[in-house]
């Protein structure tokens, strides 16, 4: 039975490995901090927390997320550790989008539960207020025995006033080393979708969330309606509460300071319900119902493959978080019972060691099959689902060997997202989950020129991968030209000693550029004052409340700046110039694509990190570099690839010039 227990109480806890499981109503840090008698913690080694996730006996998560699961063996740390302090906060001012304080959010809520689940004790740490940090558990040893007590004790003064008060003397220095590794954790997420509909919504059944290191992602919200210059729509236009980040992610809509969110069309005045999703065909008796593409919750049939999209993504991250958790207790389990047939010395050798070894092992793999078995269930229908959804997408969403693509018409309206790649995880290869960003980006874009080998164990020349990560950047910049009406996207290019000519001959040969790419430093530095300029003004006209006085004739599209060959060409004001536009530029319409390796521009030194930080990586080959914002599994990312030999996407560019050119007339 649970003990549901109030601040100050305690309860006895029989089992040594536990999961600590923290639901919060934002994203919050959760970290673990070891502490001898007195409860004072002996250095920075002794906190398990996101930048350091793993300490003797304790495994935190590496991202700030609204759902944690912490792993403690008791049995794994030193005589020397008497306590075992569960600690969360609230991601540091500029950090990371959300509230400043515990009390604008739910009560966070606190449980210990054995590896099979089952809860031994729940704590929900009400009466917070001012407080952006808070002591939430603690687990410890009175005469060789482990207890859980209820603390509650918050902070208004953060980590670094709550370490300081546990008596490290190096509080501050590790409140920003947290502070920094959630950061980097926020630029490698995966954006999240809005909440997914009610179950009676979709056909297929959610799985369980399962352990991980890595759990959790960010959960920035969205705000109710388009701000003037390059907002994010609020939500999902789905039904439901807050959002929770493809790196992006899958952490990077605009924040608010957390209760509900209006998840309506913005601009759609009328009240009535949405029409009803295309009903699937009624199933055979015994057999599974059939999966429909749109089968999910909103206005227009985009809305529903975007919804439906994202409830394929969160199905398959929790599906294999399950049989992840489920192989990892199998494991455990044996371990355990090996290890128990082994400690006697009477039935270490001879037939009845070897039965207990056996009969362990037989446990193992009858465990690891029921899990396989139930996850290649769920693929099954979720690669069924696919295989409807994927032809149903319209371009914006859709592969570019997606025949809508060869019937492709510029469009009139901006779409909800744009697929950038796809994603994929190891125990679900041939299922490829679509990678939507939300329109307007919020984010800058970083294609990686620097990594040299791939996932399947070739390797890619220097050479080869400038080459192709250039190629990765026009696919993208082609697919954000070809989502957006006529004169609303404009794009830049600067390729300061002209490397990259030839890739980028798509966008130069069909007159898609505002310019002809910028080269030497004098290219690179009429570029980038000229943006600057554009961001000063519309801050300019928006912090003052007159966006109307902007200059006659004021070009309000949104601006694309790639940038090749990073950092050749800059200078120092040129390089101040770039992360001013990574920073601000989002704001009001004025986004960077990156093609850039960061090893070329160590000379700068941490100068740079900030800029690395705040665009989301994508990769020229498959990378297993972003997390989802759920359980924070690893996925596989694919760039886009146009098939060999295909004129698809000098089709569509050519398309998009003409239209442009008919524009300006």
């Amino acid at each position: 039975m649970t003990a549901e227990l109030v601040r100050g109480q305690n309860h006895p806890l029989s089992q040594s490995r536990l999961e600590i499981r923290i639901s919060a109503g934002t994203p919050v840090v959760a970290a673990a901090a070891l502490g001898d008698e007195s409860g004072r913690i002996h250095g920075t080694d002794w906190v398990a927390h996101p930048g350091a996730p793993t300490q003797p006996g304790l495994e935190v998560s590496r991202q700030a997320a609204a759902d944690h699961r912490l792993a403690v063996d008791l049995d794994a740390v030193t005589d020397a550790v008497h306590r075992v302090s569960i600690l969360l906060a609230l991601p540091a001012a500029g950090v990371g989008p959300g509230p400043a304080r515990f009390g604008a959010v739910a009560a966070p809520f606190v449980a210990v539960t054995g590896l099979d689940g089952e809860e031994v004790a729940s704590y929900t740490i009400t009466g917070l207020e001012a407080e952006s940090a808070v002591v939430a558990l603690e687990l410890y040893r009175r005469q060789d025995a482990w207890k859980v007590r209820a603390v509650g004790q918050g902070y208004a003064g953060g980590l670094a006033e709550l370490l300081t008060d546990q008596a490290l003397r190096e509080a501050v220095q590790l409140a920003g080393t947290i502070d920094e590794a959630v950061a980097r954790g926020l630029a490698r997420s995966v954006q999240a979708p809005p909440p997914r509909p009610s179950e009676g919504d979709r056909s297929r059944q959610a799985a369980t969330p399962a352990v991980g290191p890595d759990q959790g992602g960010t959960a920035p919200q969205g705000t109710p309606g388009p701000p003037p210059y390059g907002g994010q729509p609020a939500g999902g236009h789905g039904q439901g509460g807050a959002q929770p980040a493809y790196g992006a992610g899958p952490a990077d809509p605009s924040a608010t300071t957390g209760g509900p969110i209006d998840y309506s069309h913005p601009r759609r005045q009328t009240s009535a319900p949405p029409p009803p999703p295309p009903a699937a065909p009624q199933p055979r008796p015994g057999q599974p119902a059939q999966p429909v593409a749109g089968d999910a919750t909103g206005w227009s049939m985009e809305e529903r493959l975007y919804n439906q999209v994202w409830g394929m993504f969160e199905d398959l991250a929790r599906t294999t978080a399950a049989y992840r958790s489920a192989v990892d207790f199998a494991e455990s389990r044996m371990d355990k019972e090996l290890e128990q047939a082994l400690s006697d010395p009477r039935s270490r050798l001879g037939g009845q060691g070897d039965a207990a070894r056996e009969a362990a092992r037989a446990r193992h793999t009858e465990l690891v099959g029921q899990a396989r078995e139930s996850l290649d269930r769920d693929l099954a229908h979720l690669v069924a689902e696919s295989e409807v959804v994927e032809p149903a997408l319209p371009p914006a969403f859709a592969r570019w060997d997606n025949p809508a693509w060869h019937a492709y018409r510029v469009p009139m309206e901006i779409p909800m997202a744009v697929r950038l790649g796809d994603l994929r995880l190891p125990e679900a290869d041939p299922l490829r989950i679509p990678m939507l960003l939300r329109l307007p980006l919020e984010r800058g874009l970083w294609i990686d020129s620097g990594r040299a080998d791939s996932l399947d164990g070739s390797f890619t020349d220097s050479h080869d991968m400038r080459r192709l990560a250039v190629e990765t950047a026009v696919a993208h910049a082609a697919r954000l030209l070809a989502v957006y009406p006529a004169g609303e996207f404009t794009v830049h290019v600067i390729d300061p000693a002209g490397s990259g000519a030839q890739a980028l001959a798509p966008l130069t040969q069909t007159g898609v550029l505002a310019a002809p790419p910028a080269q030497g430093a004098a290219g690179v530095g009429e570029v980038l004052g000229r943006l600057t300029q554009r961001v000063d003004l519309v801050q300019m006209a928006l912090r003052g409340g007159a966006p109307d006085a902007l200059p006659p004739g004021f070009d309000t599209s949104q601006h694309l700046l790639i940038v090749n060959d990073f950092p050749h060409g800059f200078d120092d004001r040129a390089v101040n110039q770039l992360r001013y536009l990574a920073d601000e530029g989002p704001s009001v319409g004025v986004h960077l694509m990156m093609v850039a390796d960061r090893e070329e521009s160590s000379a700068y030194g941490p100068l740079l990190d900030p800029l690395w930080r705040s665009l989301l990586r994508l990769t020229a080959v498959p990378d297993d570099h972003l997390a989802d914002p759920w359980v924070g599994h690893a996925w596989t990312y694919e760039p886009p690839v146009v098939p060999p030999g295909s004129q698809v996407l000098h089709q569509v560019l050519t398309r998009v010039g003409a239209a442009r050119r008919a524009w300006r007339r």
